[in-house]
């Protein structure tokens, strides 16, 4: 007998619908799957085995085929443990066919027949609620992140046996719903806090800045000087996540599994920090059955590198796409997937090797040769997409004890929305830029107007300080920045002068 159920699996992000087709004939006892099944997918022969043996139905002893429709694209995971047990229930008889074509079911089985978590539900959810069914069986681990999409009827199952009995109509389940605007504002608040750190103003107000205009940013300072502490809180200082947002993050993370089960969708800003080993794969995404990378994870929100320098030069190299174009594009022989890529760059950095370059506690044991090769190792055109390089100085003794915190997330960040609302204004025939960071050379010349004195004083920067071309944009893209930060349509003098105090690479301070 042969039956049809219903399945689906995710490409790139977007899920795509898979029929479960199992034939059972006459001949010797063979199991056997097909239609590009990886080798969790193969394995599952003995998974569904000995579920349906131990949840108490009848295995039939013939020869099995099961196939995943279609067959042309690749399968991974065992997300298909469950419907494929039921589909040699249904072919052998013990299951009604009728009900089973008309549900899209995930989950991967135990020996014991309890259904366990899968990956990549949202993006399934989603695409089930276009689809012509009566809705959507999963683990009951995955039950919160696909209620969160609406209009779906979700069936959350424990064990094999469970989903056997409701699709026979001997018992019944309830569809499982939660209310997304009270779960996501439970999730949108931060752990951590601006006000934790002392000292460090000029460092923290450079932060606000990069925050307003979308800005990357580079932190350069000895060990201990507070750059990771200061890069951890800057996602609290950014216009707060915004439902569409989320779910578009929770996506991403869901495809990898990063969900966990007591979750229904990621409330606040990604922070994603690899370590300095990681490949150029697993950062910009790739792999035989390609996955999102880092730089995808940290979609709306930061992507800092922490010893900048410790990466290899190629994974570097890798990020000058997604910083420039916002996503990522991996080619492959059959198709060409892209993943949304929007973040901020925020990276830290050590002055030297040893890191006590101009430090005026603890003496430099670097050579010059060693400096330059160090530094050398940050590449012109990536740096050149890091509009802001501010000295973290070591915190003084003073601020350390001093009672009085800073200013907290919270209040930075409505000054931070302000200026975002200004440019949300200014750009909105614009569909590819919402900040300032992302404007190119003719839009420069058309927001980025300057008062005399700070045409002066720019030109006086570009010849004394020896500012480079790239500079120059830089420059006004930040200048903008301040100058939106204080409500101002054009650029002042001072908004100047502060802009080019964030270029210390470009003023040759370090040498």
């Amino acid at each position: 007998m042969l039956s049809i159920g219903l399945s689906s699996a995710v490409l790139g992000i977007e899920a795509y619908p898979v029929k479960v087709e199992v034939d059972i004939s006459s001949g010797l006892p063979h199991f056997s799957t097909v239609g590009l099944p990886d080798t969790a997918i193969r394995e599952s022969k003995n998974r569904v085995l000995a579920a349906i043996k131990n949840s108490g139905y009848e295995f039939s002893m013939k020869r099995i085929t099961v196939n995943l429709a279609p067959a042309a694209v690749k399968k991974e995971g065992p997300a298909f443990d469950l419907p494929i047990a039921l589909g040699i229930l249904a072919a052998s008889g013990q299951l009604s066919q009728d009900r089973l074509q008309r549900y899209i079911v995930l989950g991967e089985l135990s020996l014991d027949g309890s259904v366990r978590k899968v990956k990549g539900i949202l993006p399934i959810a989603l695409a089930a609620r276009e689809a012509d069914v009566d809705g959507l069986i999963i683990p009951e681990r995955n039950r919160k992140e696909a209620s969160v999409v609406e209009r779906l009827n979700v069936f959350p199952v424990k064990n094999l046996k469970e989903t056997v009995d409701f699709l026979n109509e001997r018992n019944e389940l309830s569809s499982f719903s939660i209310d997304l605007e009270e779960e996501f504002e439970d999730r949108r608040n931060y752990e951590i806090d601006f006000a934790d750190v002392k000292g460090q103003e000029y460092a923290k107000r450079a932060l606000e800045v990069a925050a307003s205009g979308g800005h990357n940013i580079l932190l350069i300072g000895p060990p201990g000087s507070g750059k990771t502490m200061l890069a951890k809180r800057l996602p609290s200082i950014l216009p707060a996540i915004t439902l569409d947002e989320a779910l578009e993050t929770t996506k991403i993370h869901s495809v990898i599994g990063l969900i966990s089960s007591g979750s229904a969708i990621v409330g606040t800003r990604p922070f994603r920090s690899p370590h300095h080993t990681i490949s150029d794969v697993a950062l910009i995404g790739g792999g035989s059955f390609p996955r999102p990378g880092e730089v995808s994870l940290a979609h709306n929100g930061i992507l800092f590198l922490d010893e900048l320098p410790e990466f290899h030069r190629n994974v570097l190299e890798v990020l000058r796409q997604p910083i420039e174009d916002g996503v990522v594009t991996i080619a492959r022989v059959s198709t060409a997937l892209t993943y949304p890529a929007k973040f901020m760059l925020a990276a830290a950095m050590n002055p030297c090797p040893c890191g006590f370059y101009g430090d005026s506690q603890r003496e430099c044991t670097c050579t010059p040769f060693q400096i330059q090769k160090y530094r050398a190792k940050i590449s012109g055109p990536l740096l050149d997409r890091i509009d802001m390089h501010i000295e973290v100085p070591p915190v003084k003794y003073q601020e350390l004890v001093g009672e009085i915190g800073g200013e907290s997330s919270l209040t930075i960040r409505s000054r931070v929305q302000m200026a975002r609302d200004i440019q949300k204004g200014r750009f909105k025939k614009f569909k590819s830029i919402y900040c300032n960071a992302h404007m190119e050379a003719k839009h420069i010349r058309k927001y980025c107007i300057l008062e005399k004195e700070a045409e002066k004083l720019l030109k006086d920067a570009i010849e004394r300080l020896g500012l480079s071309a790239r500079a120059y944009d830089r420059v006004l893209k930040v200048s903008r920045t301040i100058a939106d930060l204080e409500a101002k349509e054009k650029i002042g003098s001072h908004h100047i002068a502060e802009a080019i105090q964030y270029r210390s690479l470009d003023r040759n301070l370090w040498m």
